[in-house]
Parts: structure tokens; C-alpha cells; sequence
């Protein structure tokens, strides 16, 4: 019996192979082709089309790295052929076990209309069905010959990753320009075989239902005549009729499959790519729902929708139709599938609103589920802004590439730090790329962690990133698999359809709190430095330029820039990307993110400057301090301006033993003639911050040769090797008044250090001219604190790591990633470090030999130099900046956080500004203060809790306000949630632990 099954599973796969796929295509005859190589970047369609293309053959090289060709396929349907399906083969010289990652076509007709994309396993343009014989087919195919970098191991540093240095060697060859005769009957006879065949290996060896297909499959295959295929097809169909009508059993595992194309906004390709990678995606899937009746696609990322209805308003068009239809779903509500772990509060919630908005808008579609396949793990407080957003699901799928732990749920409801819980699946086939492969269905079913419970997943199902999409196959076999005996049953839903009867059937699911940590791609955190500064910078400035324009327009009627800061905040929401800020994407998108980063800045500190001049008035001779923080500072209130002194730094003096002592008589700081800090007391406390025999300000370096992904992994063994930077070059007081200055060098690298004290706080400025290669730099302060835990700050507020590794899920999160702070503390007792820039960190702690005492390290992640998509991440000059703050509460850590990201601005003049907001509970921070969107002129203010706590507090206007509601994201009233009665100028307002609240303030 073993023998029987063996023999016709291997003559199963030679007979498809060398028989029956190619009879798909009996006869064919040659095209003729001419083409024509755009000169730099790609040209509009209509310069594509009137081109003056030169012939080509098949055979022949084409397409410089990321360059653009247009072909014109011309040829006359054979009048033999009349009564008979004709289809256009067109292989641009594809390799088809990538689907994606490599050249693509889009093809057009002579008026041009577009057709379909032209993708590795989509090769077929429909001509007629039947021809007459006879007709003239004259195509256009926008070809471009994107080079292949993606090659899963080994990753190799390579130039093709940008223009620049990419070379201009052809990447491809013609492969077939052809029409030919389709087949429809072996065609379905393919699916049928592969279907059942696919299903048959995954049922029980000595099943009864596996031999009964087995039996079915031989009958169908001795049915063929080899010599004959298109002539006995059908007979072989017949053969196989029965097994394929057998009905599911009634408890089968139930798969919702949504249409998908996961495209990334960029990676191994630039922004401009992707515009057009999603057109030809686009163009692809509306072909395909006009064949397809029951077949639905969803679409997320509401930038990628907006490119297409800017660049092919032609491809657009269909778009619109198609979702006018039902069929053609907007999902996810955000601007791109973000990075979730990095992006600030306000820049996470803008995701949602500037998605949510353009669905809105174009289309009147509430999408009330984010969809986030591909996202490197998700913070804590994301649960509270996805329900704030009007949204109430989420759908995730990178959690099942975690190395250690697998995760226990499939469906469950996600607690965030507020105690919002949002329901969510995380589909068990494993795969944001379904292409309805009988492993993959059977895989989804077995896998199922909420079996008993639940019986319904979900599987996005399609090739992405220039794949193409969902393709004629996957539908057909979808198509077998709606009620088929042995498999899970397959129907094509909405992702809110699945959501809708997921629900019904599991009122209770388990509850998962805290953060979805990814136990992989932790080197995400800290990878191009200057693209997360740049996003971090922008975000600060963003929050500057709404607050100052908004205290300008209702003060003396300054121009609110409605219409720059929406296409602002679009541009860094874009690069919030989830491999753009996380800094794995080529060369080309990072020096592109750069410029990009450097052009935002210039335009901000524009409206920020035109506003505060409006604001100080005449200038006279006197200076105003505006301070953008959420807290007063030395003198100006927050979100106001004053004239103030600039605050005392600390004095300098010589050390007994070597090197240098700063103390502004909060904070007595011990700088050692290495230029390490040997110790930071806190003279308030009387308590000491640097653990005993310790050094803090401590550049660390490590070896980072991860065993795959380059940029993006940073293995647990990195730790294993380690160089500490002891030996300095210069320590020396700065050009500053009381400052120290540190020089180091090291390899082919220098980093200078400036260290400062002020107000209780050891200010660390650090710049690195960074040259190293395949080297991780952390920056270390072994802290005298005994702390189980430590607190990471995140989208509306912080969450708690543990600093040991009791268990394996502790183990893991050897890298984690904060926004402006890491907080320590002890009873009585803390210690913060806050940054500008940086994301990744780690704390581990030891136990002392000289004493009982506990040693807490912390350190923050610098910079990395891995080789591969970029062979050049993060060479050159790079800054950062750093606060030790002593003695900080959770409150202190918070506030520390916000000066140091939001500097104060002097500015001439001597009117002060007085907040338009103020609020009298330093727990409450205000993240936004704007004008509303619409353009009504309402204020906008949106706050929380921050420091995990219960809090009461008044909200207090500096204008008149008529009225005042809660409202959502998008700025719409919450319906069933009473408004704060206003009394005099104020409101008062009650929040949970890290409660998110926005407010709409309306003027006369």
C-alpha cells in the first residue's frame, strides 16, 4: 500500500510538470516586440506610449538597475484559432519562485487604458474569449526592471540598492512574448490535481479519506492520454468529480480568505516605486473581481490609495467602481501600516486620523479594524488609540515569527495600558501571503490555538511587494475548497465580515495584557540613526508649529496653515513606514528620508518662526522665552512666553584624583581623568546614582553579525564580546562655561563627548563620527538601584519590563525600545535617563561581590553598522543627547522627557504669551493643541495621564469658549459621553491611568 501511494504522488507531480501544465497553452506564435528605455526616471504613460521603441528579441539583455522600458508587443491572431480563449504570454524574463522582488509590467492599451499588472506568476493578458480570428492585438508594458536584491541567505552587501551607485548592467532577458491558445479545461484539470494532491498530503497516512483521493488521482492520470492531453482533459476531470463533491464535515475549520497584496510602502525599492507597484496591483485586482464574482480584495495603507488617485487617476477610476461595488474593501484606517513601537503619542494617533479621514472621505467607509500584518511588534498604549480612532479590531501577523515563545492565542482580546481592550486575531496559516496552497490551509487549521471555542480565522491571501496579488489560481482553488471533505472550509469575506462572525462566536476570549513584543528584529530600534532622529525631530516640531500657529491665529488672527501641516504630518506619517523608520529598507530610501527630514524641518521652523513673531509683537529690546512643553520651566508657563534669566548651569573644578567635578548644588557629578563618570550624587537625597566600583557615560562595543537579517536582528550572543572605550584622548573643560569635554578614538571611529550640569540634571551630549563595520555601540550607566522593574516610556504613557529573566518571555526582550525615557526607582528613590533621539535599549542587573547590593545597567543603543540592505547604515557624523536625572519620580522622568525634546526657543520681543491652555495637574500632559481640522476655528486640545495614576484636575482656557465636547481622533463628538460643564474659563475632567482624552473647544 506504502508503495502504491508513493508511485502515484511522484507520477502526480511528473505528469503536472511535464504534461498537463504546459498543454495549458497548446499552441502559440510569436509576437514581435519593440522597446524603448526611458531615460532616468520613470515618464508619465502618455510619453510611454508615443515613444519611438526600437525591436527587441527574445533572448535579448534589457533593463538597467531601476530603470524604466517601455515595450510594445504588436501581432495577428491566427485565423485558425477563430471559436478559441486567446491569451497574450508575456515573460519580461521573471524568476517564479520569487513572486515578487524583481522587474514588472504594467500593461496598457494604444488609448491608454491599463489591463492588468505583469507579475512572476501572472503572465497572461486576455485577448479574446472566443477570438474571431483575425484581430490585431497591439499592448504597451510599462516594464520596470527593479534589481534583485532580496536573497533570503546569505545577504551580501550590495550597490543595487541605490541609483546611484547601482551601475547600468542589464538585470534581465526576454524571456516569451507570445499569443497562445488557452486551455480552460486542462487549466481547471491543473487546479483540480494540485488541490487534491495538495490536500492529500496533509490528511492522516492511512486515512480513508486520503486513499480515496489517492485512488481518484491514479484514475484520472491512467484517463490521460500523454500524447493527448487537451484531447482527454476532460475525461480526466470526470474522473475526479466525485472526490471533489464530497462535503466538508460539519465541524471543519471555517478560513474567511481576503484578497491581499501586502506592498511595502518601501524597502527594497524606493517611495517612487511603490506608487507604481501599487498601480499595477491595483490595476490587477480590478481585472481580476470582474472575472471573479465572489472573490473581495481588501486594500490597506491610505497613502497607497492616495498615489494611485494622484498618479493614475486612469487605474483610479476602476478603484472607485470596484469599491462602489462592495468588493474593492479600504482596510486598516491608517496613513501606512506603521512602525508601532517608535512613533511619539500624537504621531500614532495621526496615523488613524489621516487614514481613517481619506476613506472617509473618498468613500464614506468607517473602517473599524486596523490591519497590521507585517508591523515589528506593537506597544502597549496601541489598544487605547486604536479605539479612540472609532476602530475596534486589529488583525496581526508577524507575532508567529517570534524566535523563543510562541504565542498562546489566536484570537483574543489585547489590553493596553489604560485597560482598553481591543479584540484581535492573528491568523494561524502563519503567512500574510496566502496562495491558498493545500500546506498552508491545512497548517491554518492545526495550528488553530482556540479550537473547542472558535472555529473561524482569517487568511490574507495573495503575493505581495510586486507579486501581483491574488491570482486566477488562488480563487480556483479557494473555489474547491468552500465545502471539500478533508480541508477546512474556504469563502471569500470582507475583513470586517470575518471580524462581524469571529465575535459572534467568541463573546470571550482570552485576554492578553501589555505589549505584543517580537522576539525578533530588535535591531529595528536602533538601525539609521538619522532617520529616526529626523522622525523624532519632526515630531517635536510638529507639535510646535500646531501650538504656536493655533496660540497665534487666536490671538491676532495669524493664518493657521491648515493645509501645510496636513501634508506635513502626511510626509513623516509615510516615513513612520515599517521599514522606513526602523531602518531597513536600501540606501536609496534612507538618503531620500534624509533630505526629506531636512526640507520638513526648514518648512516647520517657518510656520513656528512667522508665528512667534506674530505672537511676541513689537520686539523692542527685549527677549521672550516660548517654552512648547507640557510643563512650566524656569519661569514660563507651559505653552507660553515670558522673559526669563537662562537657567544656572553648574560650576567646574578639578578633581583630587584626576579629572573633574561639576556641581550646580542639586547634582555633584565626578568626572575621572578617563572621562568616565565614577559618580552622580544626588545632594538633595544625599544618595549616590553610580553603583560602587562602577563607571557611567561608559561607550561600550560589540560585535553585531547576526545570523540573518542584517539590519533588522540583533542576536543574544552579540553579548558575548564586548570592548569597553575606556581610553581617552582628551578630558578637558569645554568651550562652554562649566563643561567637560571628552574625546575618544577607536577604530576608524572618534566620538567627542560635552557633559554639563544643570538643574539636578547631568546633561550628555555625544557625537560620533561613526566608521566601523558590522559593530553595535551602546552607551552604559550602571545605576545603584534595587529595581525588579523599570519603566519604558510609550504612546500615552509608560510600560513596565522586568530586569531580570525568571522566564523565557523575560529572557527575550533582551532589546526593547523606549520613546523619551527609561525610569528606575526604588521606594523613595529614582533615577531617569531621558534622550532625544534614540529608541533601543537594554537593562540587566547583577549582584554585587563586595556587597549585597544590586547593580542595575542600563544602556542605550547608539548605533550599528550592518552591511546589508544598506552596505553604508550609519557611516559618518552623528549626534545625540542625554539627561541622567538623579532622584526623578515617574513625574520627573516625564517632564525631563519633554524639555529635553522641546528646547526652548528666545525670540525678541516683550509681549508675554499667556497658554491658550493650562491645566493644574502636572499628571495631565498635553500632547496637541490645535485648531480643529474642518477649519472652524474650534480648539482642539488632546491630553492623559501620565504617570499610571487616578487624576483630577481643571482644564482652564485663555479665550472665550462657547462650548465644549469629547470627541474622537478625528475630532467628531463621542456619542453617549456627556461634555464638561464649563465654569469660569475652565473644565474640570476626572482620568484613569494613562486615560487619553481629546477635547473641542468652540469660539464665537
Amino acid at each position: 500500500m506504502h508503495d502504491d501511494r508513493a508511485l502515484v504522488e511522484n507520477r502526480l507531480k511528473r505528469v503536472l510538470d511535464e504534461r498537463i501544465r504546459p498543454a495549458v497553452y497548446p499552441a502559440s506564435t510569436p509576437l514581435d516586440v519593440a522597446v524603448w528605455h526611458a531615460p532616468g526616471e520613470p515618464v508619465p504613460v502618455a510619453e510611454g506610449l508615443t515613444a519611438s521603441p526600437a525591436p527587441i528579441a527574445v533572448g535579448d539583455a534589457w533593463g538597467a538597475p531601476w530603470g524604466t522600458s517601455w515595450f510594445t508587443v504588436t501581432g495577428t491572431v491566427p485565423a485558425e484559432w477563430a471559436g478559441r480563449t486567446v491569451e497574450a504570454v508575456l515573460d519580461l524574463g521573471f524568476d517564479e519562485n520569487m513572486p515578487g522582488f524583481q522587474c514588472e509590467g504594467l500593461v496598457y492599451r494604444p488609448d491608454g487604458s491599463p489591463v492588468k499588472g505583469l507579475n512572476p506568476r501572472n503572465q497572461w493578458v486576455r485577448i479574446g474569449a472566443p477570438v474571431e480570428g483575425g484581430e490585431e492585438v497591439r499592448l504597451h508594458i510599462e516594464a520596470a526592471s527593479n534589481p534583485v536584491i532580496l536573497d533570503y541567505h546569505p545577504f551580501l552587501p550590495t550597490k543595487l540598492g541605490d541609483r546611484e551607485t547601482a551601475g547600468s548592467e542589464p538585470q534581465y532577458t526576454l524571456a516569451r512574448m507570445d499569443l497562445a491558445v488557452f486551455d480552460e479545461t486542462v487549466w481547471q484539470l491543473v487546479i483540480d490535481l494540485e488541490v487534491l494532491g495538495e490536500l492529500m498530503a496533509e490528511l492522516p497516512v492511512d486515512g480513508a479519506r486520503r486513499w480515496e483521493l489517492l485512488r481518484a488521482v491514479e484514475r484520472a492520470l491512467d484517463a490521460i492520454d500523454l500524447q493527448d492531453v487537451n484531447g482527454t482533459a476532460a475525461a480526466a476531470r470526470a474522473e475526479l468529480a466525485g472526490v471533489l463533491a464530497t462535503p466538508a464535515a460539519p465541524s471543519a475549520h471555517r478560513i474567511s480568505a481576503v484578497g491581499h497584496a501586502h506592498i511595502d510602502s518601501a524597502w527594497l525599492w524606493p517611495l517612487r516605486e511603490t506608487v507604481r507597484k501599487v498601480a499595477r496591483t491595483a490595476s490587477n485586482m480590478t481585472a481580476l473581481l470582474e472575472d471573479e464574482p465572489e472573490f473581495v480584495f481588501a486594500m490597506s495603507q491610505a497613502q497607497q490609495w492616495a498615489w494611485v488617485k494622484e498618479h493614475r487617476p486612469e487605474v483610479w477610476a476602476r478603484v472607485v467602481k470596484a469599491v462602489t461595488d462592495g468588493r474593492f474593501v479600504p482596510a486598516g484606517g491608517m496613513w501606512v501600516e506603521s512602525d508601532t513601537n517608535m512613533p511619539g503619542s500624537e504621531a500614532m494617533a495621526r496615523q488613524f486620523v489621516h487614514g481613517k479621514r481619506f476613506f472617509l472621505d473618498e468613500f464614506g467607509v468607517e473602517n473599524e479594524e486596523a490591519w497590521l500584518p507585517d508591523t515589528f511588534g506593537f506597544a502597549a498604549g496601541l489598544p487605547q488609540i486604536i479605539k479612540a480612532a472609532g476602530s475596534k479590531r486589529l488583525l496581526t501577523q508577524k507575532i508567529s515569527w517570534s524566535q523563543v515563545n510562541k504565542f498562546p492565542h489566536h484570537t483574543f482580546l489585547w489590553e493596553g495600558i489604560d485597560g482598553t481592550r481591543i479584540f484581535t486575531h492573528f491568523p494561524p496559516v502563519d503567512t500574510y501571503n496566502c496562495s491558498m496552497r493545500g500546506g498552508e490551509i491545512a497548517h491554518a487549521a492545526r495550528n488553530f490555538k482556540d479550537k473547542g471555542v472558535a472555529r473561524h480565522s482569517l487568511a490574507p491571501t495573495g503575493w505581495g511587494d510586486g507579486g501581483g496579488g491574488t491570482t486566477r489560481e488562488m480563487v480556483a482553488k479557494a473555489a474547491r475548497m468552500r465545502d471539500l471533505e478533508g480541508s477546512a472550509a474556504v469563502v471569500w469575506e470582507t475583513p470586517a465580515e470575518f471580524f462581524t462572525r469571529a465575535e459572534a462566536e467568541y463573546p470571550a476570549p482570552p485576554v492578553w495584557v501589555g505589549e505584543l513584543y517580537l522576539e525578533l528584529h530588535r535591531a529595528t530600534l536602533t538601525s539609521q540613526a538619522k532617520t529616526k532622529q529626523g522622525n523624532r525631530r519632526s515630531e517635536s516640531l510638529l507639535r510646535e508649529a500646531e501650538l504656536w500657529a493655533a496660540t497665534a491665529a487666536v490671538r491676532t488672527g495669524f493664518d493657521y496653515p491648515h493645509e501645510r501641516l496636513d501634508r506635513i504630518w502626511k510626509t513623516v506619517l509615510l516615513h513612520q513606514f515599517h521599514d522606513i523608520l526602523p531602518g531597513s529598507s536600501i540606501a536609496w530610501v534612507h538618503r531620500e528620508a534624509e533630505k526629506t527630514y531636512t526640507a520638513v524641518a526648514a518648512e516647520l521652523n517657518e510656520i513656528i518662526d512667522d508665528a512667534q513673531r506674530a505672537l511676541a509683537g513689537d520686539t523692542g529690546s527685549g527677549e521672550l522665552v516660548f517654552n512648547a512643553a507640557p510643563h512650566a520651566r524656569n519661569g514660563v508657563p507651559a505653552g507660553g512666553a515670558a522673559t526669563a534669566p537662562a537657567p544656572a548651569r553648574g560650576g567646574l573644578r578639578a578633581r583630587d584624583e584626576g579629572g573633574y567635578v561639576l556641581d550646580d548644588g542639586l547634582l555633584r557629578v565626578e568626572i575621572d581623568d578617563r572621562g568616565l563618570v565614577v559618580s552622580a550624587r544626588d545632594l538633595r537625597a544625599g544618595r549616590e546614582t553610580v553603583a560602587p566600583g562602577q563607571a557611567a557615560n561608559l561607550l561600550q562595543i560589540h560585535p553585531d553579525f547576526p545570523n540573518m537579517w542584517d539590519a533588522w536582528d540583533v542576536d543574544r550572543f552579540y553579548r558575548n564580546t564586548v570592548t569597553d572605550l575606556v581610553d581617552a584622548d582628551e578630558v578637558t573643560p569645554g568651550d562652554e562655561p562649566g563643561s567637560v569635554r571628552v574625546v575618544r578614538s577607536f577604530g576608524r571611529s572618534r566620538v567627542t563627548q560635552v557633559l554639563t550640569v544643570e538643574a539636578g540634571r547631568l546633561d550628555i551630549r555625544t557625537e560620533v563620527d561613526w566608521h566601523e563595520t558590522e559593530k553595535f555601540l551602546k552607551l552604559a550607566f550602571p545605576l545603584d538601584v534595587h529595581a525588579d522593574r523599570y519603566a519604558s516610556e510609550s504612546q500615552y504613557g509608560h510600560v513596565f519590563r522586568a530586569t531580570h529573566t525568571n522566564t523565557s518571555w523575560e529572557a527575550a526582550k533582551f532589546e526593547a525600545c523606549n520613546h523619551k525615557f527609561v525610569h528606575l526607582e526604588e521606594p523613595g528613590w529614582g533615577v531617569a535617563l531621558v534622550t532625544d533621539s534614540t529608541y533601543g535599549h537594554d537593562v540587566t542587573r547583577t549582584v554585587r561581590a563586595s556587597d549585597p547590593g544590586t547593580t542595575t545597567t542600563l544602556r542605550v543603543s547608539l548605533l550599528r553598522a550592518p552591511r546589508f540592505p544598506d552596505p553604508e547604515t550609519d557611516q559618518g557624523l552623528h549626534r545625540f543627547r542625554h539627561a541622567l536625572v538623579p532622584g526623578a519620580t515617574i513625574g520627573d522622568a516625564v517632564r525631563e522627557g519633554w524639555f529635553l525634546n522641546l528646547p526652548e526657543r528666545r525670540v525678541p520681543g516683550a509681549a508675554e504669551v499667556a497658554p491658550l491652555v493650562t491645566v493644574d495637574d502636572d499628571a495631565i500632559v498635553v500632547t496637541a493643541v490645535k485648531l480643529a481640522d474642518d477649519g472652524s476655528g474650534d480648539v482642539v486640545v488632546r491630553f492623559h495621564e501620565s504617570r499610571g495614576g487616578r487624576a483630577r484636575a481643571r482644564i482652564s482656557t485663555g479665550f472665550t469658549a462657547t462650548g465644549v465636547a469629547v470627541t474622537d481622533l478625528l475630532e467628531r463628538p463621542l456619542a453617549g459621553t456627556a461634555a464638561p460643564e464649563p465654569a469660569d474659563g475652565s473644565v474640570a475632567v476626572s482620568l484613569r491611568p494613562f486615560e487619553l482624552v481629546t477635547l473641542r473647544f468652540s469660539r464665537p
